[in-house]
């Protein structure tokens, strides 16, 4: 394979408009071209491949037949929309996928006038379609809504509402099961594809039609028979008898990557003029690229590869990420404790989890896409006496938030949280930020919430949560390398509520929550060049705050800033209001709380993210010498 791939087709296609001037003879032309362009592009950039590789030939057929963008086509979560991407006029940028400045890895209203639905969470698409849906037909517009969702995100609740709510309507809605894992049913070749393409034609939803309104004129039991009948029929020789339930009209399965099987039914369902339909497309995740087809799990999301042989370029780890050091301290726990069980929402190898279920298999837990289950389900499992840890990242949680709420707070049940990807992300960009869990679970009464600083708090922390019986907790930990801080034998329970002080000092008091910590050491460093005597101290608890700690640092130094990676009204909006509640900002003493911007941050590098942020080192400083005014800028200047 040549390192840039040779595309005379695709070199043709601007937009999806340019797309449908070609022969459906050169269609899979075409889908070979764009296969090997995306497969190049993601081995410069890294980000989502297996999943775009098997939808090439449906995302060419689908731009072929519909007239994108009159026509909205709404992706769901958006790891697949790469080939998208480079159809609807950013092939130029493809190459800047998830980089700082460059495209997003998702689709993104902003981005595309052909991404009429922004999607990096899961199992949305129906929701929105059918939203569009209405809005189409109540302002007498005549377009097609097309939602492609894969089998994956149909194990989220969300899906299954979306679903039984259109399937109540009359809109026009057409929903591509895109099923690349689960196989509800196997294609079975020509003969599927010719009762697919039948019952999905004009005629046959024409007779259909006459069917029925002929056996409504018969007694309702020869109606009710009737429709029995053909609906017995045709799932004989289909499936898709539960779609059927939920008021979708179904077709499929059918062949994803053959385009005589996509074409005609694509168009007969377009050409439809009824209520919503379901398309059951069966593709293979990585399809025409071997390294993925061989291993799609290895392959989901990559870094910078070779093309030729796969390897990915992986840097050395300097140190142990902070996800396995919390798997490796949540087997240690469940070694002695056999009370301790692990749920994940589809992500066991992003959350660690993997390692908890190859130790034990029957405590581990993964519901699939479904974090508000996942939460009520650790619930239930709570009030039976066993000691559930919930892993799942600071951006899936919120989508549990009620449940959280009225499931584990309100009924003070002590499920225990693993948040995973607190913080910023870097490439994923604010879809998958972590900003926000701290100030969502430190305003629920009774709730515990930890921020480790380094892997051997982390250890702490897991051995915290599972010696908390009384009431629910959290800790929170970054994506990533930790730090290479020496990590001890084992964990030990930290006494609920204390922080500790780290350096000592007289001016100055830096109060971390977090990994924060080490940029706050750093500012400590550079703050002594001022003169500056700098206290830092780790908080370890956003709720119950160490009221004891918070008084002495407040009582002995002029200057207080709380740092944290997360949004406003997290931690130092705790710190703030216990201040002026027990009267200690009387005395003139000057605090400042650096958090998060009050803005969804875009994809870039991380350290570069943060210091934008004036999360850094010399953010950190700036925030300081702004403090005590320019005197102290001055007087430094001199000195230097």
């Amino acid at each position: 394979m040549d390192s840039v791939p040779k595309t005379p087709l695709l070199d043709r296609i601007i937009a999806p408009a340019d797309l449908r001037k070609l022969d459906a003879s050169e269609l899979p032309q075409l889908a070979d071209e764009l296969r090997q362009e995306t497969i190049n592009a993601v081995s410069v950039t890294g980000g989502h491949l297996g999943a775009g590789l098997g939808v090439v030939e449906l995302t060419v057929a689908l731009h072929w037949v519909f007239n994108t963008p009159d026509d909205r086509l709404v992706w769901d979560v958006g790891h697949q929309t790469y080939p998208h991407k480079i159809l609807t006029g950013r092939r130029d940028r493809i190459r800047t996928l998830r980089q700082p400045g460059g495209l997003s890895g998702f689709t993104r209203r902003v981005e595309s006038e052909y991404d009429p639905f922004g999607a990096a969470h899961s199992s949305t698409s129906i929701s929105a379609g059918l939203g569009m849906a209405v809005a189409r037909d109540l302002e007498d517009r005549d377009n097609n809504v097309v939602c492609v969702i894969g089998d994956g995100a149909m194990s989220a609740g969300m899906a299954y509402e979306a679903m039984n709510n259109a399937g109540a309507r009359d809109e026009r809605l057409i929903v591509v099961l895109n099923d690349n894992d689960m196989s509800i049913a196997p294609p079975t070749g020509a003969l599927s594809s010719y009762l697919a393409r039948i019952s999905s034609s004009g005629t046959y939803l024409y007779l259909r039609d006459i069917a029925k309104q002929l056996a409504r004129q018969l007694p309702k039991s020869w109606e009710r028979r009737a429709a029995r009948m053909e609906e017995y029929t045709r799932n004989l020789w289909q499936g898709g008898a539960w779609f059927e339930e939920l008021g979708f009209y179904y077709v499929g399965p059918i062949d994803g990557h053959n385009f005589d099987h996509l074409l005609p039914v694509l168009k007969n369902v377009r050409d439809a003029r009824q209520g919503p339909i379901l398309v059951h497309v069966v593709t293979k995740k990585g399809k025409g690229y071997a390294p993925a087809e061989a291993s799609d799990d290895k392959y989901h999301g990559v870094s910078k590869f070779n093309v030729v042989t796969g390897a990915q370029v992986v840097a050395k780890p300097k140190a142990p990420t902070f996800t396995r050091v919390f798997a490796d301290s949540l087997v240690a726990e469940a070694k002695k404790d056999s009370r301790i069980v692990a749920i994940t929402a589809a992500m066991p190898d992003g959350t660690g989890l993997d390692v908890f279920g190859k130790a034990f298999p029957d405590r581990t837990f993964d519901v699939g896409i479904a974090e508000q289950h996942a939460v009520t389900f650790a619930a239930g499992l709570a009030t039976e006496g066993l000691k559930p840890f919930t892993a799942i990242y600071s951006t899936f949680l919120q989508r549990a938030y009620d449940q959280v709420v009225h499931d584990v707070a309100i009924q003070n049940l002590p499920v225990r949280f693993a948040i995973d990807r607190a913080g910023l992300v870097g490439a994923d960009g604010a879809t998958h930020a972590g900003s926000f869990d701290v100030a969502y679970l430190a305003c629920l009464p009774g709730m515990v919430v930890m921020a480790a600083a380094d892997e051997a708090e982390l250890m702490h922390m897991v051995a915290t949560a599972a010696a908390i019986d009384d009431r629910p907790s959290a800790f929170r930990y970054p994506r990533g390398e930790g730090f290479g801080v020496p990590l001890p034998e084992e964990g030990v329970p930290l006494e609920i509520g204390k922080g500790r002080i780290v350096r000592e000092g007289t001016t100055v008091a830096l109060l971390s929550l977090g990994t924060r910590l080490h940029e706050c050491l750093k500012a400590a460093d550079q703050l002594a060049a001022f003169g500056l005597s700098t206290t830092v101290a780790d908080a370890r608890f956003a709720k119950p705050l160490d009221e004891d700690l918070i008084r002495r640092l407040a009582q002995n130094h002029e200057v207080l800033v709380t740092v944290e990676e997360g949004s406003v009204g997290g931690f130092g909006s705790h710190v703030l209001r216990f201040l002026s509640d027990s009267g200690l900002l009387d005395r003139g003493l000057k605090v400042r709380t650096l958090v998060l911007p009050d803005t969804f941050i875009d994809h870039g590098k991380p350290d570069q993210m943060y210091e934008d942020a004036g999360l850094n080192a010399s953010g950190i400083v700036t925030t300081v010498l702004g403090v005590l005014g320019r005197d102290v800028l001055t007087n430094s200047a001199s000195r230097a």
